[in-house]
């Protein structure tokens, strides 16, 4: 038996609660985790609170990331007491997750424990930290450099914002971030943001389609009508990498900022990436990104803490990242 958090529907009601589970309930798998940390993603809040179809079948246990110790396998590559960290391919979603003591997954989903890394700096990354990494990767390979001018940061307060913010200041960019948060500019100036914007300012839809050429560079989480706004503000041939759609998932745009400035719109998955990516981007995320800076934007959180969490991380009343110990 372990513990877990389990979802079950009634009707169109889902209930969140801490369950003891068999462990042949588990679904199929080569490779069998003791889980020591999971996350919290808006993803994760969306799923206990039933406000995405993203759950085929119940009961369910929830937890799209997860860090721990092969407890058991058959797969070629790990062995029992390996420590591994599984983010993405649907886990959480089709097939039970993280928010438990124990989890089955397939081992091609798995990465190594970057060395010199505990399980908690991975879940103090997560799904949110793994998007931003990406994120910053897309915008490099596009040619964003150090000193080229102002990274915005939308959504600067959130997971993948707060690690976007940090990884970007410590690799040399001078970082605006975008938040509607008073009480958490001190916060972000602490993590390495030079400039802070009001969300208000971009809010607001504009008539022009092009307006003053302003951000070398963009990792947005918000998507709408940031977005389109954001679309309209960058300099020439300079690219916006679209993490998310906390504020909207439609976007009203016009073609001309990609006609006539050559504006890039980046799409990043953080799901289905390859594994060469994969483990690219958890080691740039070793090298980049500072532990203690990383210590500073961390709260920690139980089983039992998840379904007021998820109402939070929806509302926008979570900053930063929060690591979830199953085991407490």
């Amino acid at each position: 038996m372990f513990k877990a958090l389990v979802l079950n529907k009634q009707g169109d009601r889902v209930t969140a609660a801490v369950e003891e589970v068999d462990e042949a309930r588990l679904p199929e798998g080569d490779v069998t985790v003791a889980v020591e940390y999971s996350t919290l993603n808006y993803k994760d809040g969306m799923i206990i609170r039933n406000k995405a179809p993203l759950v085929r079948t119940y009961p369910h246990v929830p937890g799209i990331d997860l860090a721990g110790r092969v407890s058991d396998s058959t797969h070629p590559d790990y062995r029992p007491g390996d420590a591994v960290v599984l983010t993405g391919w649907g886990v959480g979603e089709r097939s039970w997750g993280g928010y438990a003591q124990r989890a089955r997954v397939k081992g091609e989903w798995l990465v190594p424990l970057p060395e010199g890394w505990r399980t908690e700096h991975a879940m103090a990354v997560g799904t949110a930290g793994f998007t931003a990494m990406l994120a910053v990767i897309a915008l490099e390979n596009h040619g964003l450099e150090p000193g080229a001018g102002e990274v915005l940061v939308t959504g600067a307060a959130g997971g993948v914002g707060s690690v976007a913010v940090a990884l970007l200041a410590k690799l040399g960019h001078q970082v605006t971030a975008s938040t509607g948060r008073a009480e958490s500019h001190a916060y972000l100036h602490a993590l390495g943001a030079s400039n802070i914007i009001d969300r208000a300012e971009l809010a607001e839809p504009c008539s022009r389609p092009l307006e003053a050429e302003r951000f070398a560079g963009c990792i947005d989480a918000v998507g709408g009508t940031t977005l389109a706004r954001v679309l309209g503000q960058m300099k020439y041939r300079r690219s916006v990498a679209a993490v998310g759609l906390a504020g909207g998932s439609e976007l009203h745009a016009t073609v001309i900022p990609f006609l006539l400035r050559g504006v890039n719109l980046l799409g990043i998955d953080s799901v289905y990436q390859p594994m060469a990516t994969r483990h690219a981007a958890w080691q740039r995320l070793a090298r980049d990104l500072d532990l203690a800076m990383l210590e500073g934007m961390t709260a920690r959180a139980s089983l039992q803490d998840l379904p007021r969490l998820a109402s939070d991380i929806l509302q926008g009343r979570v900053q930063g990242r929060v690591v979830v110990d199953p085991n407490r």
